[in-house]
């Protein structure tokens, strides 16, 4: 087993990994441009080292910064978490050449899969359903008239290097095409590099469902189950829940056996995920891999009681899963929130700066992914987000009441933040009916809420903000990260004179 691994990454998932390190006895290593010195990941991490400015290309893209801290710190591991090299078979194979292991699959499985026109061929190989379409970059406009005739409109331009949204273009008619398939090949030129498109089918208004599946080093492939990630703004998932509303266990068998068949023809091993399209009348169509963890991998968690993080640290050493596909049982249902520092009435533009307030949701059934904490600095130059909310139920029904319960506990303050976005969600009557499909927000937030809420949750919310305001000003500063105070106190032994509270409440003679 690893002595120490590194964490190629920031915010939530950098803790989220480095709690699951602490847990095996690793020892972490984090690092941290100049504008995340105070981050949460930094703190709770065994070392530190700075790699650079706040620009991305600067730090936590720059292989060989992050190669010199593996190797001055002694790390035998790199874990990449999402996002940044996470996906990068140059990361990946430069940490081969260190003697450092990359804790994902190999950069020959990255290459295989992380083109959707390469993978798309490869699925086309070993019978896998996709979308009709091409399997190749497109190479003229003529081309692409010639197909969309042939397969019917509307049709959909992807990017192959594509992801989030970059270089993807909807076409209803034959007189759009031109000026789309130019405007997708520049966004992507941009966004990747790289101006590949390729065209596809639209399915209007499908529903976006995922495919967890582990693979070790010997050979072993399993499914852990599916996600539900319809609800999306911008091509960007918003919500996630697991097990699917619509998914049976025919349907997830099926389902399992071709995300397994996917990532075996691809060599692939460690976690990964294999994304669908599924119509209306419930076909399901390979969408693309995604070769690493997924920023709703928590929802998996709850529902099957495995931890993907210490398997894939498990994988890289060398283990055998410890488990075949008959022993994976799913248990309850799980629904994810994206916490984001954005501010839903500008248009959910980045809402950086000092948290002044943090009031923490618990209880049961509720789990929080966290890289903030009160008097932290949400800086400017990454992606917003900050927490990840996960509600836990034996059903659906209860899982949505836990997770209103805790949106209606959690209160950021000094910046915006999209909570009120999910208590719309969680009380829309069509979600709670699970009618879902990729369209589902955008027309939601076109609507103007008609629901009475009898005592508004935001009112609530702001209510319980002034009176811990309140308590702030008589107790004074945490002085800590919320909740750690008291514990770090205990720990320590400190004997301290009696809080204000309990100083005024005797003054009364109450005891």
């Amino acid at each position: 087993m690893f002595k120490k691994i590194l964490i190629a990454n920031r915010g939530e998932i950098a803790v989220r990994v480095i709690r699951a390190c602490h847990e095996m006895g690793i020892a972490a290593v984090a690092v941290y441009s100049h504008v995340d010195r105070a981050s949460l990941h930094v703190r709770k991490a065994d070392e530190a080292y700075p790699i650079g400015a706040a620009a991305a290309a600067e730090s936590y893209l720059n292989i060989a910064k992050i190669l010199d801290v593996a190797a001055r710190s002694g790390a035998d591991a790199i874990h990449p978490g999402y996002g940044f090299l996470s996906e990068n078979a140059k990361f990946a194979r430069a940490c081969a050449d260190a003697g450092v292991k990359f804790i994902g699959p190999t950069a020959a499985a990255m290459d295989a899969m992380g083109s959707k026109t390469r993978a798309r061929q490869a699925m086309e190989r070993v019978g896998v359903p996709f979308v009709p379409g091409t399997s190749r970059g497109l190479e003229s406009v003529a081309q692409a008239e010639e197909v969309a005739a042939r397969i019917g409109y509307p049709v959909m331009l992807k990017a192959a290097a594509g992801g989030g949204g970059k270089g993807m273009r909807l076409v209803h008619a034959s007189e759009e095409l031109k000026s789309a398939l130019e405007g997708a090949r520049s966004e992507a030129e941009r966004s990747f590099g790289d101006s590949e498109v390729y065209i596809e089918k639209a399915i209007i208004n499908p529903r976006h469902i995922e495919m967890q599946v582990l693979a070790d080093e010997h050979h072993n492939t399993v499914y852990l189950g599916e996600r539900e990630c319809s609800l999306q703004r911008r091509h960007q998932k918003v919500v996630e829940e697991a097990p699917s509303p619509i998914v049976d266990a025919d349907m997830r068998r099926r389902m399992g056996e071709v995300a397994v068949r996917v990532a075996q023809a691809a060599g692939y091993t460690n976690a990964g995920t294999v994304e669908f399209l599924v119509d209306q009348q419930k076909n399901f169509y390979f969408l693309e891999m995604n070769t690493r963890l997924q920023v709703e991998h928590p929802v998996t968690e709850l529902i099957t009681g495995l931890d993907l993080v210490h398997l894939q640290i498990r994988i890289a050493a060398g283990e055998r899963l410890p488990f075949t596909q008959k022993d994976v049982d799913i248990r309850g249902h799980a629904i994810e929130c994206r916490i984001y520092a954005e501010d839903p009435d500008n248009n959910y533009f980045p809402s950086p700066g000092k948290i002044t307030l943090l009031l923490a949701p618990s209880g049961p059934g509720i789990r929080r992914d966290s890289g903030m904490y009160e008097g932290w600095t949400v800086p400017m130059d990454y992606d917003p987000l900050l927490a990840k909310l996960i509600g836990y139920g034996t059903d659906r029904e209860q899982a949505i009441s836990r997770l209103t319960r805790a949106l209606n506990e959690y209160f950021v303050g000094g910046i915006k933040t999209n909570i009120s976005l999910f208590r719309r969600i969680l009380r829309h009557p069509d979600f709670r009916a699970a009618k879902l499909d990729t369209g589902f927000l955008d027309r939601m937030l076109k609507q103007k809420e008609e629901t009475p809420v009898d005592a508004s949750a935001d009112a609530k919310t702001a209510e319980i903000a002034v009176i811990a305001a309140g308590m702030f000003a008589v107790l004074g500063p945490a002085g800590a990260v919320p909740g750690e105070r008291a514990e770090m106190g205990a720990e320590r032994g400190d004997s301290k004179p009696p809080s204000n509270w309990k100083s005024a409440a005797r003054r009364e003679g109450l005891r």
